[in-house]
């Protein structure tokens, strides 16, 4: 690892305006080994480990890590049918085109089960990858999931669980899961279960209090190339907390999540998962299938994503899973995931690395962004 390179990497981002400002850590199973930040995070607010970001889809992994928790104890397991768990599931269609405009609905063919919600396979798909799922929503007047409506769940699939991956609010489900096996609500079980004993003190589900101050904004690219205010954030104070996108939190509280997986489930004397489940959670859930490219349907919001295209990747029950060595970065069985505006993370099992790169920007993988993290992780390993 060359610290030099990794802090010239965010300073050229943010210099080039590649990204608006950057927050980097690396660390392994021990503890942080590196950090660095760049540029403004806000009006006033100077980047670093201290600044506080909306990590979206990011909070997947968490909701993935809640519901491993309670197979882990026996109370849930993979093959458990959703609709065992929630009967509201087993009013869930498969959306099977349009009749003119009107959207034709049947039942699906297999039963979606809770490794399903977890990996993407059970049929659920965000409008913004998926060109029929705006068109249903507007057809019907359904809540995108990001109102924070209980109703907004009931998106209907778009294939049937188990016949492929495709990327969705499985997690909110799976989130809903969590509550009604355990009876707490999904915050405090996350507080109670990961939060605090990881010392996790900068993570919530509300950005309240000493968390406001250190809260980044957003930024978006417009037509002429240059970032401008944005507003996004997940709602407050909802109707329920969905797991794929509810959270705020800071590098070091990530890095302590994920150096947990890296020590098999335990961190600094807090045991999370048994060692066994560790395991268990981060084998390939998904057999055979792959995933492949998302191709944006908004695309001032998200580019296409295709990460590391001619790389064999899979789904564990809580990260996208590489299949094969990358030259000079990370090795198979490495684990991955982001959120929506730009905050990325991935850890390597085989070579005891972890890393973080992390601002608030749209669209989502932009090609300006995505060379910044190549840059960063290259420069992680090395090169």
């Amino acid at each position: 690892m060359n610290p030099a390179k990794l802090q010239a990497v965010l300073d050229t981002a943010v210099a080039g305006q590649d990204v608006p400002f950057a927050v980097g850590l690396t660390g392994t199973s021990a503890g942080t080994t590196w950090s660095g930040a760049a540029g403004e995070a806000a009006p006033g607010l100077i980047a670093s480990e201290d600044t506080v970001f909306r990590i979206f889809s990011m909070t997947k992994a968490i909701g993935s890590t809640a519901a491993m928790i309670l197979i882990d104890r026996g109370k849930l397991a993979f093959d458990t049918p959703v609709a065992d768990v929630l009967p509201a599931f087993a009013d869930i269609q498969v959306l099977d085109g349009f009749d003119g405009e009107t959207p034709v609905l049947r039942a699906p063919k297999t039963t979606a089960t809770i490794a399903h919600l977890a990996t993407h396979t059970s049929g659920f798909v965000y409008e913004f990858w998926n060109a029929e799922m705006p068109k249903y929503m507007e057809a019907s007047g359904h809540a995108t999931i990001l109102s924070g409506l209980k109703s907004s769940l009931m998106y209907p699939l778009a294939f049937d669980p188990g016949t492929r991956w495709d990327y969705g609010i499985g997690i909110d489900w799976l989130g809903q899961a969590v509550e009604a096996v355990d009876g707490r609500s999904i915050d405090v079980f996350c507080r109670e279960e990961i939060f605090e004993p990881l010392g996790m003190t900068d993570t919530a589900f509300e950005p309240e209090g000493a968390l406001a101050s250190r809260l980044a904004a957003v930024k978006i690219r417009n037509e002429a190339g240059v970032f401008e205010d944005f507003e996004l954030a997940p709602p407050a104070h909802p109707e329920f907390y969905g797991m794929g996108h509810a959270l705020y939190s800071t590098a070091p509280d990530y890095m302590r999540f994920l150096r947990m997986f890296m020590n098999r489930g335990a961190l600094d004397g807090a045991c999370i998962l048994s060692e066994d489940g560790v395991g268990r959670m981060l084998e390939n859930h998904i057999g055979d299938l792959r995933i492949g490219k998302m191709e944006s349907v908004a695309p001032a919001i998200t580019a296409d994503v295709d990460l590391f295209p001619d790389i064999d990747k899979t789904h564990s029950f809580g990260f996208l899973r590489t299949e094969q060595d990358i030259a000079g970065r990370r090795h198979a069985g490495s684990q991955t995931w982001a959120g929506v505006c730009n905050t990325h993370f991935w850890f390597d099992p085989t070579a005891d690395v972890a890393g973080l790169i992390m601002t608030q920007s749209l669209p989502f993988i932009e090609p300006r962004f995505l060379q910044t993290y190549d840059a960063f992780e290259g420069a992680v390993y090395g090169g």
